[in-house]
């Protein structure tokens, strides 16, 4: 995959800028840009989108002049590269850069190192894990990106280092995105409505590469072809997930242990002490630690006891009656799903549904899901679901919506189950994002049993 042009920043003072899309990464990206004594002009087709003081908002629609007549242009990763006039403004010459892309340069310019977690599955806990042993490390550390705040928040906010978590939409338009290391964590099918194929999928993550020099980090899975045959033509050290030479685990009596190759402060480090539950989330950690050494930070100055978890991911919310419910609504594709299956505690009431993803292949679902005391399909996908499983020999049960879901599963749970929501879908159908669905489960279940 050839090396994109070098992408330079234009300086800022005076400079007629253009923000395309105002939700979160559009509205602080253009704040930046206000600061730094930009000419600002915000564009976005909603009309009652967000407005950023000392701008020029276009509302409502977008203005052809206001992207080929200017001398930046900054897109939000909701936006598309081929949306008709970003790509006009690529065609007339105008930098075009995606908020993460904008906000990277300019954090290089104040000396912060980035480190970037990529992949399918697993990329926000992980960036968060990792936000809190930089922070343990006794770095002044901001975590962001597609996960909380909009990078361009840690502009001037003298940090020393940022954990970023990055999508493949943010790496549509890099810039000169250059982390000190960055991982790509697993690689499965989601978002080709957007990218059209795996091929383009992966091109797409391993654009955080792209920039590396030869003493940077490129952290893969163990034995993904594609990702290989992608990656091998760009610069940077390797190192590998999950198997030689990069990071093991391993047994150590009761618990488990990191053991580390060929790597700075390559050694064993203890598990003991991490409590957060399953294999995916040990698999979280290692890339975690893995990253922070390659960022430089001591291994005796890793410290992984008590690291937090995030919301809406195995989250318990209520035990009721000697039922776990547990909210894993982060779940939004068929391999996150999988996980939660093979991590949590059975008999299991399983709750699945929203809307569904291209290519979606539920029957991949049928096996772990035997045994289960009941599943319960929902949501816009829910009769796809239950067909797939219908094939494969299972009887789910259909609810109406996520509310009829959980009612149904309070008739099914018995004392010692887990009820768990891991939809395996997209939240779009009944709820702004996977957020609002794993607060309204959380809220129809303490209703339910108040």
């Amino acid at each position: 995959m050839p090396r994109p042009p070098v992408f330079a920043l234009p300086a800022l003072a005076g400079c007629r800028v253009t923000v395309v899309g105002m939700a979160r990464s559009g509205v602080a990206a253009a704040e930046v840009a206000v600061r730094r004594g930009a000419v600002v002009t915000c564009t976005d087709a909603r009309p009652n989108a967000a407005r950023v003081a000392g701008t020029r908002a276009v509302y409502g629609e977008h203005q052809r002049s206001d992207f080929v007549g200017a001398e930046l242009v900054i897109v939000s990763p909701g936006v598309p590269a081929s949306q008709p006039d970003v790509a006009a403004a690529v065609a007339a010459g105008v930098p075009v850069v995606g908020e993460l892309g904008f906000a990277a340069a300019l954090l290089a310019e104040q000396g912060t190192m980035l480190l970037a977690v990529s992949g399918t599955n697993g990329k926000s806990t992980t960036t968060h894990l990792l936000g809190q042993l930089l922070t343990r490390a006794g770095l002044r550390a901001f975590t962001g990106g597609n996960i909380g705040a909009p990078l361009s928040s840690a502009v001037d906010g003298g940090y020393d280092a940022v954990a970023v978590e990055v999508s493949s939409y943010q790496m549509e338009l890099p810039g000169a995105f250059h982390p000190r290391a960055a991982a790509i964590l697993n690689l499965a099918p989601d978002h080709l409505e957007r990218h059209g194929s795996m091929d383009a999928y992966a091109e797409a993550k391993c654009r955080m590469f792209h920039q590396m020099v030869l003493g940077d980090w490129q952290i893969l899975p163990a034995h993904d072809a594609r990702l290989e045959r992608v990656c091998d033509v760009l610069p940077g050290r390797r190192a590998y997930l999950a198997d030689f030479p990069g990071v093991r685990i391993v047994p150590d009596g009761a618990a488990h242990a990191l053991a580390f190759d060929d790597i700075p402060g390559g050694r064993t480090l203890s598990l003991r002490g991490f409590t957060l539950p399953g294999r995916h989330n040990r698999e979280n950690v290692a890339a975690a630690v893995l990253l922070a050494l390659c960022g430089g930070v001591p291994a005796d100055r890793i410290d992984v006891v008590g690291l937090s978890g995030l919301p809406h991911r195995m989250e318990t919310v209520a035990v009721r009656d000697g039922v776990a419910w547990v909210n894993d609504s982060k779940a939004t594709n068929i391999e996150s799903t999988l996980v939660a299956l093979e991590s949590a505690s059975a008999p299991l009431v399983v709750l699945l549904g929203g809307r569904g993803k291209a290519g979606a292949d539920y029957e991949r679902l049928a096996g772990p899901l035997r045994g289960s005391r009941a599943v319960i399909c929902f949501g816009e996908a829910g009769p796809s679901i239950a067909e797939g499983l219908v094939r494969a020999g299972l009887a789910p049960t259909m609810a109406s919506g996520l509310d009829d879901a959980v009612r149904l599963a309070a008739s099914f749970a018995e004392p010692g189950d887990t009820v768990l929501l891991s939809p395996a879908c997209a939240s779009f159908d009944e709820f702004t994002d996977f957020e609002h669905r794993g607060r309204h489960f959380g809220a129809a279940v303490q209703g339910m049993t108040a």
